[in-house]
C-alpha cells in the first residue's frame, strides 16, 4: 500500500503562458482569441458533434460562450496557437481538479482542421500533462463520448491507459452518452515524458514533415492496458 500520509497537494492551474518548439499555450481570453478560434473552426460543423456545446452561428456567439470560461477555476480553458503559421487554432482545459486526491483531467478540446493531427497540438497536449505531473498531481485524465474514435484514439497514442466505459454517464444535447475512460498516473510520466521528447525532436519529421517514428508506437510500451475497441 502506498503511504500518502505526507501528501502534499498540488496547485491548482495558474500559469498564462507555456512556449514549446512548435505551440504556445495562452490562458483563454475571448477578446484575445474568440475571432481567430472561430475562423479557424469554420466550415468543420463535425467539431461539436461530441462536445455539449456548439455550433455557433457567429463570431459573436461564439465571443460571449468563450467569456463565460474566462475567470473560472474549472475548467481552466488554453488557446493553443501554431508557432509556425502565428495563430490560435484550437483550445482545451484543465477540468475536474481535485489536487486534493491529485487528480486532473484534460479535455474541452476542439481543434481547427489545421492543427488535428499536428506536431504543435500533439506538444500543446504533452505541456499541459508535463505541467500537471510536474506540479505534482499523481493521475491526468481523459474522459470522452464512448463513440468518439478519433478522441479515443488520440488518448491511446498519447499513453493513456484504458480504463473502461461508465455506461450511461451523462445526457447530453438530449442523447445519452457512454464514457470511455482513460489515465496516466505520475508512476509512468518520466517514460512517457522521454517518448514525447524523442517524437518531438526535428530529426523525427523527413524533409515532407512525415514522422519517422510514431508517437504510438513510443507510448505503447508505457500504456498498462489497450483500447479493445481500437485493437492497437
Amino acid at each position: 500500500m502506498q503511504d500518502l500520509s505526507t501528501y502534499v497537494p498540488p496547485v491548482r492551474p495558474d500559469f498564462q503562458q507555456r512556449q514549446g518548439r512548435y505551440a504556445r499555450l495562452e490562458r483563454l481570453r475571448a477578446h484575445l482569441h474568440a475571432d481567430e478560434l472561430f475562423r479557424a473552426y469554420q466550415g468543420a460543423a463535425e467539431l461539436w458533434e461530441f462536445l455539449p456545446y456548439g455550433p455557433f452561428i457567429s463570431a459573436a456567439a461564439y465571443h460571449r460562450f468563450l467569456r463565460g470560461f474566462e475567470a473560472g477555476e474549472d475548467p481552466v480553458f488554453y488557446a493553443i496557437r501554431d508557432l509556425a503559421r502565428g495563430q490560435v487554432m484550437g483550445v482545451a482545459a484543465y477540468l475536474r481538479i481535485a489536487p486534493e486526491r491529485g487528480a486532473i483531467e484534460l479535455g474541452h478540446i476542439c481543434l481547427g482542421p489545421a492543427l488535428q493531427q499536428s506536431r504543435a497540438a500533439t506538444e500543446a497536449f504533452f505541456m499541459m500533462m508535463s505541467w500537471a505531473f510536474e506540479a505534482g498531481y499523481r493521475r491526468f485524465e481523459w474522459k470522452c463520448d464512448a463513440r468518439n474514435i478519433p478522441s479515443r484514439r488520440a488518448a491511446q497514442r498519447l499513453g493513456l491507459s484504458y480504463e473502461g466505459v461508465f455506461r450511461q454517464d451523462m445526457i447530453v444535447k438530449g442523447q445519452n452518452r457512454d464514457t470511455a475512460w482513460f489515465a496516466a498516473i505520475d508512476a509512468e510520466y518520466p517514460a512517457l515524458k522521454e517518448a514525447f521528447q524523442a517524437w518531438l525532436l526535428p530529426q523525427n519529421f523527413d524533409a515532407q514533415g512525415r514522422q519517422v517514428e510514431r508517437l504510438s508506437d513510443l507510448t505503447q510500451l508505457v500504456r498498462v492496458s489497450r483500447d479493445p475497441v481500437l485493437g492497437l
